[in-house]
């Protein structure tokens, strides 16, 4: 709304009304509103919560090694990173623009799937919150309508990149005149960089190209569906999912800027994006929210975000990467989240298969694999035998934990940015 507002004083000549047109000062002052949004929004959020007495179930200080009892906490935490995401972005953002308006409808979509599922657990005292299928179809539904939107809208366009090698054997990238609609995507560790999803599906003879893109929107709710979940799961100690999903974020938003600067796309050789610089906008109040909702939540958490949160932020997280044509390099930048989900998976379907042999066997100390760090043997099944009962070999504090968790995907971040120069 802002943006458009200057960019109409700007035709009077009004001083200063020109800088709104760039990137960086709207990006800054996104990440600036949205972190005091989250610090005044959020204190006045948890007063309200606690006079009410909304709060998640109490944790049993038994199973922490630490004694630590979490009792009349806030939940719906989420909300506060949702407002502060939206506000700045609708004031700032230009409003017209495809990608920023998914990522809108991905925030509110979700969001109110999260919410769903707290109030379930709240107020209905159900502690299995809004049944599975249901979270399932939700995310499915939301990735359907992204990919879709991706393929379709005359907007979702690219400039390929392409290299032209010179006399001297020197090699220069550039784009392509004319934006088009694309199936390819950035692939690390390898030379020529992209992946063609119709040539995944070339066996499709003719048909390849639109066998290609129903190929992009299943991709698209894998991806939505699965880094959701794992950002979901990650969300269990003070400060964890919030903080990796703030490191996460900074990296997104440096490869959105690449992607929306031509002569940087061509530098790192990947493709340019027109109109990708909004999302520069909407990830900068996305950061700002994570840090500023950690003032609260940084152990001892005095709100915790919830569902509403969780399935929001790995939403957020899913929706962007693919936006801009990363999204295979999220098992590299969300390495925590696909972990986390991997030791669920692991532990669940090994000790149902060791079950129908008449044993009960576990392969972690307990998941995601987060709480195993934290789990004593007093604490573990008697009547279950462990692969790994020996590893840890002892319990660390929850903060401890965090923090080598976040040192762990900043480490990662890095890595994926580094993939760009890496072929």
């Amino acid at each position: 709304m802002l943006y458009y507002l200057f960019r109409f004083l700007e035709q009077y000549n009004i001083p200063g009304a020109h800088i709104w047109s760039y990137i960086s000062f709207r990006s800054l002052l996104a990440l600036i509103l949205s972190l005091v949004i989250s610090a005044w929004f959020g204190e006045y959020f948890i007063k309200w919560m606690k006079r009410r007495n909304i709060a998640e179930t109490a944790r049993d200080s038994s199973i922490d090694p630490f004694g630590v009892e979490k009792k009349g906490v806030p939940t719906m935490g989420g909300i506060i990173i949702i407002v502060s995401i939206l506000v700045p972005v609708i004031l700032l953002g230009r409003m017209r623009n495809i990608y920023l308006l998914l990522m809108i409808a991905t925030t509110v979509w979700l969001g109110f799937l999260g919410f769903m599922d707290d109030y379930i657990k709240i107020f209905r005292k159900n502690k299995e919150g809004l049944k599975g299928i249901y979270k399932i179809v939700g995310q499915i539904s939301i990735g359907f309508i992204v990919g879709l939107t991706l393929w379709l809208s005359p907007d979702a366009v690219v400039r390929e990149n392409v290299s032209d090698v010179r006399q001297n054997s020197e090699v220069v990238v550039k784009h392509k005149a004319q934006a088009v609609k694309s199936l390819q995507t950035t692939i690390p560790f390898i030379k020529n960089h992209n992946l063609n999803y119709s040539d995944v599906m070339s066996f499709c003879g003719k048909y390849k190209v639109a066998a290609g893109w129903v190929l992009f929107v299943l991709m698209t709710i894998l991806v939505v569906t699965a880094v959701s979940n794992g950002a979901n799961l990650n969300d269990g100690m003070d400060g964890m999912c919030a903080g990796n999903s703030a490191i996460i974020g900074v990296a997104l938003l440096i490869f959105c800027y690449i992607s929306s600067h031509i002569v940087y796309a061509a530098y790192f050789d990947i493709m340019y994006i027109p109109g990708s610089q909004e999302l520069v906008v909407f990830l900068s109040a996305f950061v700002g929210a994570m840090i500023g909702f950690l003032w609260y939540n940084a152990y001892p958490a005095q709100v915790f975000m919830g569902d509403t949160g969780s399935l929001t932020i790995g939403g957020i997280i899913g929706v962007c990467a693919l936006i801009i044509h990363k999204e295979l390099m999220l098992p590299i930048l969300c390495g925590i989240f696909f972990i986390e989900s991997l030791s669920v998976i692991i532990q669940t379907q090994w000790f149902k298969l060791q079950k129908r042999k008449g044993k009960r066997v576990r392969v972690f100390r307990s998941t995601p694999i987060h709480d195993a760090f934290r789990r004593l043997d007093s604490q573990l099944d008697p009547t279950s035998t462990y692969v790994l009962k020996g590893w840890p070999h002892r319990p660390f504090h929850e903060s401890k934990i965090t923090i080598r968790f976040w040192i762990t995907t900043i480490i990662l971040a890095a890595l994926t940015i580094i993939t760009l120069k890496i072929r």
